[in-house]
């Protein structure tokens, strides 16, 4: 009798699947259909599905904007379930998904993915998916529930780290976020075996770390990716948050946020133009290191009306997740007085350190730093009102980094820098690089198994970046270009690289989004449908559609943009000392830093 039983629950749930063509979403939006479109317990070996956990709810009619995606009113059913790895106690991980209306469904799932310590991004990022007619999916790792980020479960107890968390925040939750979602979305919509359901994947920042781990490791897995400003290189990545209050404080001298808002000004004032276009952005921040000496700044005079800010600094900026602030702000508010002064040379000395990059004390190059004209976010200081100075403000998510996730104690940041030298930060460095090489470095340059397979990937990051430096992504992208291709030349190449893997550089643009100091910039808001188009039309970008007033267009890296004709002709050209600009001889390494 049970076996009679369970075969009529299953043709009966295939029945209804079978209708979903012709049906309403509301109609199919319940935990009972859910559940029935759940994977197979066999089909992923050592997970077991809570069916049980299954719930669905129908939002209709949500506004979403994003300058990742077209403004839109979409309506989807959000299904979450939970699963367990088998052989682990106390583990539970959480999916949800966002399933489209029947008639909306384009035989696509899309996962997206966090930013700073979160693993997803909530709804930043997923309605993309609803939008090209996709079952679109986040996961909570395993920490508990979709707010918690890797840094509340990474230690197991101080000086004993949580390995299991720690793996799936690299890349196994994601792996088998994926692998669920595309299953799930095939049996929800009752896609035949012999029809293709595209896979792809949107995520910046850590998100688009987690992009790249996916690629790196699971070559057939996304047909198509749309990746920004990639977290690579995690134990130089998150160190390197520190380098702007090493530098001030080896330096002896900490800039007011006014000072170091007029020398970033005057950079961008200085090297706007050298693009061919006055528009307010630095189109070209290449030529703008060739030939802008900061040291010219100096004597230049700033004046700041008096502010409240929140936290500590008046020039913190955002934290490497994007949506995630300075980790050390804690809500609370305080005055800055009004500044005024002229720059000094000591100002100028710090600025031309920051983004110089990081040397040790024997002058090799341990890691780069941010392109000029970035808002210079990890130098900021913050004011004491008792002395009417200003002093170290220690990066919160540099400082959270070596306290917990180098030193092993349940702390959010570091109480000083006391003795802490550029020799201690490489140090540091390297200790995040080995021990995590194998979850979170994420910079394998082989990516054969991707190519073969078919894949393709957008990869963008913002030329003006304040916590991820741009030159991060283009070496990188170097690094594939010369393990894949590296007995071509150097145009055959990027030729074959183009097949696969196609980088932009966004003018102007910060970390994942547009810069509010050069708003003409824009964002590309449409690179998913690029990526669909490529991957499922074989349509290639040569540029990328971007919603910059003036820069419409994106050039395909390593080709640069340039004006002429007094800004009225606009050409991406090939300029071999600009490009060498953005190559780094990493010496402080015996072996090669990808």
């Amino acid at each position: 009798m049970a076996s009679y039983l369970t075969l009529r629950r299953a043709l009966t749930a295939a029945a209804s699947i079978s209708a979903v063509s012709a049906t309403s979403l509301s109609d199919v939006c319940s935990s009972t259909y859910a559940q029935a479109a759940l994977p197979a317990s066999s089909f992923y070996p050592g997970i077991t599905i809570d069916s049980s956990s299954t719930t669905a709810a129908l939002v209709s009619n949500s506004s979403v904007s994003s300058e990742w995606y077209p403004t839109a009113t979409i309506e989807y059913c959000n299904v979450t379930f939970a699963y367990s790895h088998n052989g682990l106690t106390n583990d539970v991980v959480h999916v949800s998904y966002l399933v489209p209306a029947p008639e909306n469904f384009q035989n696509r799932y899309v996962s997206t993915g966090g930013g700073g310590l979160a693993i997803n991004s909530g709804s930043q990022y997923s309605p993309s998916g609803i939008i090209v007619g996709a079952v679109s999916g986040i996961t909570d790792g395993g920490f508990g529930n979709f707010d918690t980020q890797w840094d509340a479960v990474f230690l197991a107890a101080n000086d004993t780290i949580n390995w299991q968390a720690t793996y799936m925040f690299g890349y196994q939750a994601h792996h088998e976020l994926a692998v669920l979602g595309k299953e799930f979305a095939r049996n929800f919509y009752n896609v035949s075996s012999d029809t293709k359901v595209y896979s792809y994947y949107q995520g910046c920042s850590e998100g688009g770390r987690e992009g790249w781990s996916q690629i790196q490791r699971f070559g057939d897995q996304f047909d198509g990716l749309a990746i920004g400003a990639p977290a690579f290189r995690y134990g130089q990545q998150q160190v390197n948050h520190l380098i702007g209050n090493v530098v001030e404080q080896t330096l002896n001298y900490f800039p007011s946020s006014c000072e170091l808002e007029k020398i970033m000004n005057l950079t961008i004032a200085a090297c706007d133009p050298m693009d061919g276009l006055t528009d307010g952005v630095v189109s070209r921040s290449d030529l703008c290191k060739l030939n802008f000496d900061i040291n010219s700044t100096i004597g230049e005079a700033y004046s700041c009306a008096a502010t409240t800010s929140s936290g500590s600094s008046g020039f913190g900026g955002l934290a490497s997740g994007g949506s995630i602030k300075r980790r050390q702000d804690d809500g609370s508010t305080s005055a800055i007085p009004a500044q005024n002064g002229t720059v000094t040379a000591e100002g100028a000395a710090v600025a031309s350190a920051y983004l110089d990059g990081f040397h040790n004390s024997k002058g090799e190059r341990v890691y780069i730093s941010y392109q000029p004209g970035a808002q210079m976010a990890d130098a900021a200081t913050t004011y004491d009102s008792t002395t009417n100075t200003w002093g170290l403000d220690i990066s919160g998510l540099g400082g959270e980094w070596v306290a917990r996730f180098l030193e092993l104690q349940d702390a959010s940041t570091l109480a000083n820098l006391d003795n802490v030298t550029y020799d201690t930060i490489e140090t540091w460095m390297k200790l995040g690089m080995n021990r995590y090489a194998d979850s979170l470095q994420t910079t394998y340059p082989d990516l054969t198994d991707f190519q073969t397979s078919g894949g393709k990937v957008i990869h963008i990051h913002g030329e003006q970046d304040n916590s991820i430096p741009t030159g991060s992504s283009v070496h990188y992208y170097e690094s594939v270009r010369e393990v894949m291709y590296g007995n071509a030349t150097y145009n055959e190449s990027t030729a074959a690289l183009d097949d696969f893997y196609r980088l932009f550089l966004v003018p102007g643009g910060a970390h994942c989004s547009s810069n509010t100091y050069q708003s003409s910039g824009g964002w590309p808001a449409t690179t998913l449908q690029t990526v669909i188009d490529w991957v499922e039309n074989s349509v290639a970008p040569d540029t990328l559609n971007n919603s910059g007033t003036v820069i419409d267009s994106l050039c395909r890296y390593p080709l640069r943009p340039l004006w002429s004709g007094n800004g009225t002709s606009f050409d991406c050209v090939y300029d071999q000392t600009s490009i060498d600009t953005w190559n780094y001889t990493f010496d402080a390494y015996k072996t090669p830093l990808y």
